[in-house]
């Protein structure tokens, strides 16, 4: 699947996202609903300031006398012991609500985080186990964005936003609490005024989903684009092309620009209309209500609490609808999320694998067909057997397939037709771990990770003895190199191990495939990039990882393929022969003949490789 393809068509299915991310939001439902039951009096205190100017106006400004009964005594506040009270008061539940705030945020980010981590453990898992050719066909940059970016997008802002939304809720009610009290006339006007002006929040949401799609792809973009800048970086400084970097950079982002202001200007008349809906509410009220005081409905008191409620009420009710809207995105973003939950990896372990428990007599290859796509065949009903223990060397021209056959035994690809089967079993039959425990691969350009020699040695075999250690570092030839290396093998690599030389690299690529010591050994090429210095210390090495395995080895080096026990020709897809040296050398218009005559007889005269 592209991914770039996203439609997250399901993020305006509120009850299936609602199932979809309540597995991740169930084990922390403790601090959610005690962050809740904080945002509900956080919201309710907004009031007190409105419901405190009708005492302030009426007895404090009017210089009445409160007298009330309570528990059976009689209370008297005058005008003077009212007005230090009120404000006393005030600033009382101001200090209060900012420690319910400072606890809201701390339980809300908490707990954001926690529902982010886990999505993204998963999602990251649901990543390593995905087959070889969904990373061919999607670029680093929308992986990235997708399994990363997305996640935090999703699950960091939604328990925060729904706290928002239920702080606002709770605040709008506590302020119409207000409004009721003062006058209820007035107070049904006000809120069918606001009601109204939500109106424009329901007419954005295709809108931000459109964008928010295109956003993801052009930012995957981006990144791909700087993944390319670092990594190909001696290419773009051999080849001047820093002005066709710069040049698609300026592209995706004035892309995104152009996405964004596009919402923008289809969006951004929303607050203006909502500001526009309430004023005309905000008149009605002034206009009636200065009716209700003078017919003496409404004491001024009331009339000036009223109005500071339905001001203070446009507070919670304009974050309440760009909450929604950043709500909106986030549904968004979880719809692409659980889009991706949904991918399931083409290779995958049949429901009664057996476990392979090594190489007894012989791999076979029988009609064995490919193609990375249906309608490009890569493999042409290909049969091969091969020993145990024989050295297979596989030549042909570029592009013919020799990488693809390989590719295939340890199912990084299935095959579209036939079975390759080891002691008789196919290969689908095994579980995949167990298939790959026992083959060793070394590659052109073999991959390092961050860490250090030793770490990615021991990939090899995590379980492996010091002994056992030691003993794959002298049979690769790196006991000089680690001996010259400041922190000898607890050295740490660059990325990619770019820290080490060509030779280096490939030295503990072979380390860590003899650490493994698994019964077949895949060599893909892996001379074919190295000086002819290097390249002599690294066949050492591979003859030492080749020793009583069965070997396949694409190569380019003549010794290495004189000296196995046969030689795969594989041209357009197809074996078209088979045998050893002498044998393929006696057949007159052969094409490893051929192929010996234009690219290996050269080695033989010293001309260089």
């Amino acid at each position: 699947m592209k991914l770039s393809t996203t439609t997250a068509q399901n993020s305006f299915k509120y009850s299936w996202l609602l199932s979809r991310v309540w597995p991740y939001i169930k084990p922390y439902m403790f601090r959610i609903i005690l962050g809740f039951l904080i945002a509900i009096p956080l919201g309710l205190l907004d009031g007190v300031t409105a419901f405190a100017l009708k005492p302030y106006m009426d007895y404090v400004i009017g210089g009445k006398t409160l007298e009330f009964t309570l528990f059976n005594h009689d209370f008297c506040i005058t005008s003077l012991q009212m007005s230090f009270l009120l404000p006393i008061g005030v600033v009382l539940f101001a200090g209060f609500q900012g420690v319910l705030r400072y606890l809201n945020t701390y339980i809300s980010t908490w707990t954001s985080q926690r529902i982010t981590n886990d999505i993204k453990f998963n999602l990251f898992n649901r990543l390593i186990h995905m087959h070889p050719q969904f990373f061919d066909e999607n670029s680093s940059g929308v992986i990235i964005q997708r399994y990363m970016s997305d996640p935090a997008t999703a699950s960091n802002g939604i328990v925060d936003q729904i706290k928002t939304i239920t702080t606002s809720l709770f605040g709008a009610l506590g302020l119409i609490a207000v409004m009721l009290y003062s006058s209820w006339q007035l107070a049904v006007i006000g809120v069918l005024v606001l009601c109204v002006a939500f109106i424009p929040v329901a007419l954005i949401r295709k809108r931000i989903k459109n964008a928010s799609n295109k956003n993801m792809v052009i930012s995957g973009n981006i990144t791909t684009n700087i993944n390319e800048t670092y990594s190909g970086n001696k290419v773009m400084a051999a080849y001047q092309l820093q002005s066709r970097q710069e040049k698609y950079f300026r592209e995706q982002t004035w892309n995104s620009f152009n996405v964004n202001m596009s919402l923008t200007k289809r969006s951004g008349w929303m607050s203006p209309l909502m500001y526009l809906i309430a004023s005309f509410g905000i008149a009605i009220v002034l206009g009636y209500g200065t009716y209700l005081i003078n017919s003496g409905q409404m004491t001024a008191g009331s009339f000036a609490s009223f109005v500071t409620s339905l001001l203070l009420l446009y507070k919670p009710v304009k974050t309440l609808g760009n909450t929604l809207t950043h709500l909106q995105n986030i549904f968004v973003a979880l719809g692409r999320v659980f889009e991706l939950f949904d991918l399931q990896p083409e290779i995958v372990d049949l429901p009664n694998a057996g476990k392979l428990e090594g190489l007894n007599s012989d791999i076979t290859f029988e009609n064995v067909t490919f193609g990375y796509i249906p309608e490009h065949t890569v493999i042409k009903n290909l049969n091969l057997r091969i020993p145990k223990n024989e050295t297979l060397a596989i030549v042909g021209n570029s592009g013919g397939g020799k990488s693809t056959l390989v590719n295939l035994l340890p199912r990084f690809y299935d095959i579209q037709s036939g079975s390759i089967k080891i002691d008789g079993t196919d290969i689908r039959d095994f579980t995949l771990d167990s298939l790959r425990q026992n083959i060793s691969m070394v590659f052109q350009d073999n991959f390092l990770f961050s860490g250090t020699i030793r770490e990615n040695i021991m990939m090899g075999n995590p379980s492996a003895s010091e002994a056992e250690l030691r003993s794959a570092i002298e049979s690769a030839h790196l006991e000089e190199m680690i001996a010259d290396l400041p922190d000898g093998l607890d050295t740490v690599l660059g990325e990619r191990g770019l820290t080490l030389s060509g030779g280096q690299r490939q030295r503990v690529a072979i380390a860590r495939a003899m650490l493994r010591n698994a019964p077949i050994v895949i060599l893909d090429e892996a001379t074919s990039a190295l000086d002819n210095e290097s390249e002599a210390i690294v066949q050492k090495a591979m003859d030492n990882l080749m020793v009583n395995r069965t070997v396949f080895i694409i190569a380019h080096r003549l010794s290495t393929i004189k000296n196995a026990d046969r030689i795969a020709v594989i041209t357009e897809g197809e074996l078209v022969e088979l045998g050893t040296h002498e044998e393929l050398m006696q057949l007159p218009d052969g094409q490893y003949r051929a192929l010996y005559e234009m690219q290996f007889k050269k080695q033989e005269t010293g001309i260089g490789v």
